[in-house]
């Protein structure tokens, strides 16, 4: 079993006292105070230095199962599997608490319909809005519904790397298998801090999918950024949400060699975009991160399990069932749709999104209900 010696401690700042006695006698009192309310305010891992400090892991091979050495029971590292991983919904009751019932309702579904893989704490997880409290809460239970069943991929992006850091931090002592970290929103990172960014995450000691959505983060994470990270041995797989087709082309020339000289892993290259995810994978990737797997996990596990085959006939004529699905369940902002979806499918209690977000608008039901239809779901 490796050792994670990962510590971190939440640290008060040091400042400099005055040159009043009074001063310095109040000083830590007040010191204190200003450190209780930032955790109360932030329900976050504080930090008194500029980043949290990881300590590296070395794995010999992510071919394989790993043992790690972690607060819970559950201290096996998972490798991610080709084929359909689906971005799963946080369900919520009407007062905004998570539904732990319904969470463990969703996760059923997912053992029974041969999914691949499990997104947790992503966008579609309405995740920007969860406390750490509540992350953990989440993880506690996919952790002990399906791990070692389905590889558990965590969402652990945000713009401050020091979060960045604790949440993945708390992603590997809880179980998870890896985590998905997108380019930080807004501020547009230059290529070369993205390149520094990812690698110290990756240092962490969790296996890391790299997110790249600049239709949300306002910045591209070009295929020769990612040909520069991609001999860090725990850097695993990129989720390439930009819809062009010629990225897995483009990826796989850039590292190939590379990765083959130093004896490691091809990275899993997943699309993030549902429309064109059959045809993504035909062109040589490995697999979805795909909100459509929300309502329809068995159709999308088959049409990516024939894409990786090159059956091209039967990979696109499931697309091309789904195709009002990959539409509709973006009629509104993610995952509005496919909240309301699973619970007209009778998978969640209520559909329920964290403002700002809300339910979906009553104009659109009729069309959600007759796209299900049309996707093969029943509907009672």
């Amino acid at each position: 079993m490796t050792q994670l010696p990962m510590n971190y401690s939440a640290g008060r700042s040091t400042m400099k006292a005055s040159s009043s006695t009074t001063t310095r006698t109040w000083a830590p009192c007040i010191i204190a105070l200003l450190s209780l309310l930032h955790l109360q305010r932030h329900e976050m891992q504080p930090c008194h230095a500029f980043t949290l400090p990881c300590t590296p892991r070395t794995l010999s091979s992510l071919s394989s199962t790993t043992s790690l050495s972690s607060s819970t029971n559950s201290n096996i590292l998972n490798p991610l599997k080709q084929g359909s991983t689906c971005a799963l919904v946080t369900p919520f009751l009407p007062n905004g608490q998570i539904d732990e019932p319904s969470l463990r309702s969703l996760l059923k579904f997912h053992k029974d319909n041969n999914t691949q893989g499990l997104c947790v704490l992503g966008t579609t997880a309405e995740a920007s809005l969860l406390s750490m409290q509540e992350r953990r809460t989440v993880l506690e239970i996919v952790v002990s519904e399906v791990k070692n069943k389905i590889p558990i991929l965590v969402g652990t992006g945000a713009i401050n790397p020091n979060d960045v850091k604790s949440m993945t931090q708390q992603a590997l002592d809880l179980g998870a298998d890896a985590n998905l970290v997108v380019t930080p929103p807004y501020i547009k990172p230059p290529q070369r801090a993205l390149c520094k960014f990812f690698s110290d995450i990756a240092d962490c000691g969790l296996p890391l999918v790299v997110y790249n959505v600049p239709g949300r983060t306002g910045v591209d994470f070009k295929p020769e950024s990612i040909a520069a990270i991609a001999d860090h041995e725990l850097i695993v797989g990129v989720k390439e949400a930009t819809g062009d087709l010629e990225r897995v082309a483009q990826i796989r020339a850039l590292t190939k060699e590379k990765l083959q000289s130093l004896n490691q892993n091809q990275l899993l290259l997943y699309s993030g975009d549902d429309a064109t995810e059959a045809q993504f994978v035909l062109n040589g990737g490995d697999g979805c991160i795909s909100v459509t797997a929300n309502v329809a996990p068995l159709q999308m596990s088959q049409m990516m399990q024939y894409a990786l085959e090159s059956n091209t006939e039967e990979a696109m004529k499931i697309n091309a069932s789904l195709e009002k699905i990959h539409e509709n369940i973006f009629v509104e902002s993610n995952p509005i749709p496919a909240k309301w979806g699973l619970k007209r499918m009778r998978l969640i209690s209520f559909a329920y999104c964290r403002p700002p977000l809300c339910e979906l608008d009553k104009q659109y039901y009729e069309l959600i209900e007759e796209t299900l239809r049309e996707g093969g779901i029943t509907l009672d």
